[in-house]
Parts: structure tokens; C-alpha cells; sequence
């Protein structure tokens, strides 16, 4: 079993990894854990017979690898806490980079952190630590995104921008060069992002206004 994952978490998300997974024909065994009341659901032909709690048995029976499937829709750090999680139970945690993405060999990809398809990140990159560069995201070159950051569908980060960690791009947001984006910062769907943000919030609109302090 030591070429076999658990993907953790068992939403909508949990397609789009497992989607990149079957594509590049990762791993001999995929199996996945969710909430109890999920036991039994199937996510694309497999069967959901694990819940969070059994983790550390999974990984006594030889299963090395473990990855967060688990999707990030606002500033929370659930994602955040099932890495840690997984991470102190000794898992192997690998990144996911779909086939159909267009990564530079000069940038950094941390542990954890999955890049969908038709995604672009370009030279220079950092990407940290349990990150989703979602589907046809771009990321341009010299940006740093800090760990556990959702950059969602669609979402543009113009050259040397830097993401906080625990932070949300939503689909279709843009970000003008060399910005630098605080922790804890929702950024919503559409929205165009001009200047520094320095406070942790929920930012809309065009340009993007502050609604909510978090």
C-alpha cells in the first residue's frame, strides 16, 4: 500500500483532485475519508468508507500519502487544521499539478498545494504550503502566495503580487502588479484589486472597497 493516498475531505473539490489524480494515473489505490454521514456517497466511482477519525489507522495499514481535498470558500482554517493533522500523523504529503496546467520549472511549489488545470504560474513563483490554484488561474511571475491560499477560477495575479497566508482570491479577481495582499483577506469574486490591502477583510467591487473587517 505505500503507493496509496487518502484524500481528506469529500466535497465538490474532492472531484476536481481526484480528477487530476485518475488523469496522471498518480497512485495504485485512492481512497477517501469525509464526515459520517457521507459513508457510503461515491465521488467518481469511489466509495467514500472513512471518516477523519480513522486516519491514523489508515496510516498503520500502510497508507503513506494523504492529501486535503477538502475546497476553501472563505477565510477559515479548517483546510489549515486537517494538513496539521494529517502532517503530525506522519503522511507523506505530496502537490498535484495537473497535466494540462503551465508550470515554469523556476518556481517553488510547496507540499500540499494543488494547481488545476489550464492553470499558468509563471517564473519566480512561491507558492506555499495545503495552497489551490484553481482551474485557469494565473499566477505571474515573481508572485509569493503564502500557505493555505485559495486562488480561485479565473483569477489573475499580475507580476510580483503577494498573497498573506489564509487568504481567498475569488473567481475572475484581479490583482495589478507588485500589490501586497494581508492575511486572512477574502477578495470576491470579479473584484479589481489596485492598491495595497493591509487589513484583513472582505474586499468587492471595482476597484475593490472593504465591506467587512474580519
Amino acid at each position: 500500500m505505500s503507493n496509496s493516498i487518502v484524500l481528506v475531505g469529500g466535497g465538490g473539490h474532492c472531484k476536481v483532485v481526484l480528477d487530476v489524480i485518475k488523469e496522471n494515473n498518480y497512485y495504485d489505490e485512492i481512497c477517501i475519508s469525509d464526515l459520517k454521514e457521507n459513508i457510503g456517497k461515491e465521488i467518481l466511482d469511489i466509495r467514500i468508507e472513512y471518516t477523519d477519525d480513522q486516519l491514523d489507522d489508515l496510516f498503520k495499514k500502510g497508507i503513506s500519502f494523504a492529501f486535503v481535498s477538502m475546497g476553501k470558500i472563505n477565510i477559515n482554517d479548517q483546510r489549515m487544521k486537517l494538513y496539521k493533522k494529517i502532517k503530525n500523523i506522519g503522511f507523506n504529503i505530496p502537490k498535484i499539478i495537473s497535466k494540462s496546467s503551465n508550470v515554469s520549472i523556476y518556481t517553488e511549489i510547496s507540499e500540499g498545494t494543488f494547481v488545476g488545470k489550464n492553470a499558468v504560474i509563471n517564473p519566480g513563483v512561491k507558492i506555499g504550503k495545503n495552497c489551490i490554484i484553481n482551474t485557469g488561474a494565473i499566477v505571474e511571475h515573481d508572485c509569493i502566495i503564502r500557505d493555505n491560499v485559495h486562488i480561485g477560477p479565473g483569477a489573475v495575479l499580475s507580476g510580483g503580487v503577494t498573497v498573506g497566508e489564509n487568504s481567498f482570491i475569488g473567481t475572475g479577481a484581479m490583482i495589478t502588479q507588485y500589490l501586497n495582499i494581508a492575511s486572512n483577506t477574502l477578495i470576491g469574486a470579479g473584484a479589481v484589486v489596485v492598491k495595497d490591502i493591509n487589513e484583513p477583510g472582505v474586499y468587492v467591487g471595482n476597484p475593490a472597497k472593504e465591506i467587512r473587517k474580519e
